[in-house]
This record gives structure tokens, sequence and C-alpha cells, in this order.
């Protein structure tokens, strides 16, 4: 007997003692009970770590006061969520109650608007040129897929050391006579910060779904563009940009989830400053909830709620695009 038949015994054991209760319950509840049966487990487990806090966190909403279990907080309807909307105009958040949400929710629109146009105008550009036929083509893709597998935590902690007073840019720029910039401490330059390391963070992941597109276009369609001397930003209009469309979307779909999620790296990188320039909407829910004292668990959860509902319709616009073009493909 070989090496490989006495090693998968084992397996043909264990294989040969579930094989009769599968089959008895496939005789008893069919393929479908089958199917049901595998199914539980996954959804149970989606029901404990996913579906319960969720329904928690609604709970949550719509209570009141600083205790931390349920059943000793008051019930107060949707008081937390007039509270958030109680503003007289929603572009000035000092018109509002809850002026620290409104000013989080306006950091992160105008994140999400210049991270993501920034993000994948560099993405592409990014794959176009990783397209070609380049020297040591495989290391560059993966130079610029690396950052992708960073945590966020860590990717904070090196810029931070670099943007620092201390760090690694003054020590590059002080031999040209320029003194120490505190470059997290000014409001504009804080928030350029952690849009371009946001980007220098994601673009690796986009960069290879746009790539992937690329790669999937015939190469027959630019010899005989080349073929009819046609020029190359008309190539890009005409054959490169409609071809590219689908996965493009995805990508803006994407990138809009992930802004509006941002965290990690922000937080780490300037804490939310200076002042409340880089504070956004996550970061408030966050500090509401745990930060915060007296802590408003029952605000920070209707906060959450509502940047909830926002990412369910960017998923929804994700999913008609997804099958928009599944349909295509099959026509």
């Amino acid at each position: 007997m070989s090496a490989a038949s006495l090693a998968l015994m084992p397996v043909h054991f264990i294989m040969g003692l579930a094989d009769k209760p599968l089959r008895a319950l496939q005789k008893a509840a069919g393929i479908g009970g089958m199917a049901t049966f595998f199914l539980a487990p996954n959804m149970l487990i989606f029901s404990i770590f996913v579906l319960l806090p969720i329904i928690i966190n609604i709970v949550y909403s719509l209570t009141g006061g600083t205790a931390i279990f349920l059943n000793e907080r008051t019930f107060v309807g949707t008081d937390q969520y007039a509270h958030i909307f109680n503003c007289s105009n929603y572009l000035d958040p000092r018109s509002c109650q809850e002026d620290a949400f409104w000013t989080a929710v306006g950091n992160t629109f105008w994140f999400v608007v210049i991270q993501v146009t920034l993000l994948i105008v560099c993405s592409l550009i990014t794959a176009l040129i990783l397209n070609r036929d380049l020297m040591a083509r495989s290391f560059w893709r993966a130079v610029f897929f690396f950052p992708v597998l960073l945590s966020p935590v860590v990717v904070g902690l090196i810029w931070r050391w670099i943007l620092q007073r201390q760090g690694l840019l003054n020590y590059i720029l002080y031999p040209f006579g320029h003194d120490p910039v505190t470059w997290l401490s000014d409001r504009t330059v804080a928030f350029a910060a952690a849009v371009g390391v946001s980007i220098w963070a994601h673009m690796g992941f986009y960069t290879l779904i746009l790539l992937a597109g690329l790669q999937a276009i015939p190469k027959d369609l630019y010899e005989a563009a080349e073929m009819d001397g046609t020029r190359a930003m008309r190539v890009f209009r005409r054959i490169t940009l409609p071809l590219l469309m689908p996965n493009l979307l995805v990508v803006v779909v994407l990138a809009l989830i992930k802004a509006v999620q941002v965290f990690d790296e922000v937080y780490v990188l300037t804490g939310g400053g200076p002042g409340t320039a880089t504070q956004f909407l996550t970061q408030y829910i966050y500090e509401t909830g745990f930060v915060s004292q007296p802590r408003n668990a029952g605000l920070a959860a209707a906060a959450s709620i509502l940047m909830g509902l926002v990412l369910v319709v960017l998923t929804l616009i994700q999913l008609g695009i997804s099958k928009r073009n599944e349909n295509k493909g099959k026509r």
C-alpha cells in the first residue's frame, strides 16, 4: 500500500461514517432539505454576528440615557433622530443642535468627492501604464498592490512618522533651507494628507480591477485602430473607455462605499484634527458612543443607522450595475 493511500485512510473512514446519515437525511428531506441543512450553520453564524447586532443597534437608537444594558435604558422613540435632524440650515452645522454630526457629514461628503475622484483617475492611469509592455511589469504590479496588504493602522503610523514635525519629510526638506513644518496641524494640509494617504493605501486594489478589464479587451480592436491611423486619445475614448465602463462602474461604487466608511488610517494619522478638520462620520459614531463623556450610545446608534442606509443604497446600486452587466453579457 502506498504512502498516499495510508494518508487518505482516515479521510475515507470519516467519510464512510458520515455517508449513511447523509444518505438517510437526503432520502427524508430531499435535495432542498439538504441545501437547508448545509446552509443552516452559516445562517446561524450570520444571524448571531450580523443580523442580531443590527437589530440591537436599531433598538439602541430608540433609547436614551448613559447606561449600557438595554434593560436600564429609557425608550425615547425617534427622539435621537429628531435631535440629529434639528437644524435650521443643514448646510451650516452651527445651526444644528447636533453640530458635530453635521460637521462630520460635511467632512465625509467632501472626502468622498475628492478622494473617490482622484482615486479613480490615479487607478485608471496606473492600470493603463501597467497594461503596457514594461520591463519587470509583474514587479511594478506587486509594488502598487503592496499597500493594500498593509493594515490601515500600519498605514496611518507610517505616514504619521513621515509627516510629523520631526518626521522623514521635514528631514528631507531641511537641507534645502526649509524649517520644520507641522504638516498635520494645518486644517487644509491635514485634510489633503488624509485624502492622499487613503488613495495610496487603496489604489492598488482598484488598479487591479481596472487592469483585469483592460486585459479583457480584444487586442484586434487596437490593431485595427492602429492600421487606420487613429490617434491614441481617440482610441481611448472610442474603444478603451466604453469597454472598460463595467469595471469602472464597479470601481466607483466600491470606492464610494469604502470612502464613506473611512476611519482607521485617518484616525491614526490625525486623530480627527486639527480641531474637527478630519473628523469623519465613522469617527463621530465611535467617539459619541464610546469616548465622549457622557457616552450617548443611542445617538451613536442612530447616526450609524443613517450611515448604514447610505451604504445600503450604494450596495443596491452596485448590485443593479452587476445585474445589468450580466444581462448584457447574455445577449
